[in-house]
């Protein structure tokens, strides 16, 4: 069973796991998330929330939806939260947790977050099982692409 909890720092050493060489050029692991989160927060710009992905109550991966501006580079919807940073621990990868996890964060949305109507994300062209995970839980990529830290990527999205 896959819930979604707002992080709490008690579960950070259960986040603190390595991602491979591939997975790490096309995400940011928990700690560089939560880090970037800090720094965010220093500048009052707290709409950046982390969230904790469990299994059966065991802590098996991390995403953050983020309602700051950077959303803007992929969607004009005021009402709309950039989903990013997801990683799934490799020890619980091949489970099909991030695809549980996808479906039930538009649940967790609604009941936290009830104005926002759309997830939006951007995706590396390269990371063709992301690509795939989000096509399958709904999200639509129409075409449009931006370039990303480790080259283009796919902008994606999907309405609540």
């Amino acid at each position: 069973m896959i819930s979604l909890k707002f992080y709490e720092p008690e579960n950070f050493p259960e986040l603190d796991y390595i991602l491979d060489n591939i997975q790490s050029q096309y995400t940011a692991t928990a700690k560089q998330s939560l880090e970037k989160i800090e720094e965010r927060n220093q500048n009052e710009d707290f709409f950046a929330y982390p969230i904790t992905i469990f299994q059966d109550e065991k802590v098996a991966g991390f995403f953050v939806l983020d309602f700051g501006d950077d959303k803007f580079d992929l969607t004009e919807n005021l009402d709309s939260v950039l989903l990013r940073s997801l990683s799934i621990n490799p020890a619980f990868q091949g489970q099909g947790i991030g695809r549980s996890a996808m479906i039930e964060v538009d649940h967790f949305i609604k009941e936290h977050f009830s104005d926002c109507n759309e997830i939006v994300l951007a995706v590396n062209e390269q990371n063709k099982s992301a690509f795939q995970l989000y096509s399958k839980t709904g999200y639509n990529f129409d075409g449009k692409t931006r370039m990303g830290r480790s080259g283009p990527q796919y902008l994606m999205y999907k309405k609540l």
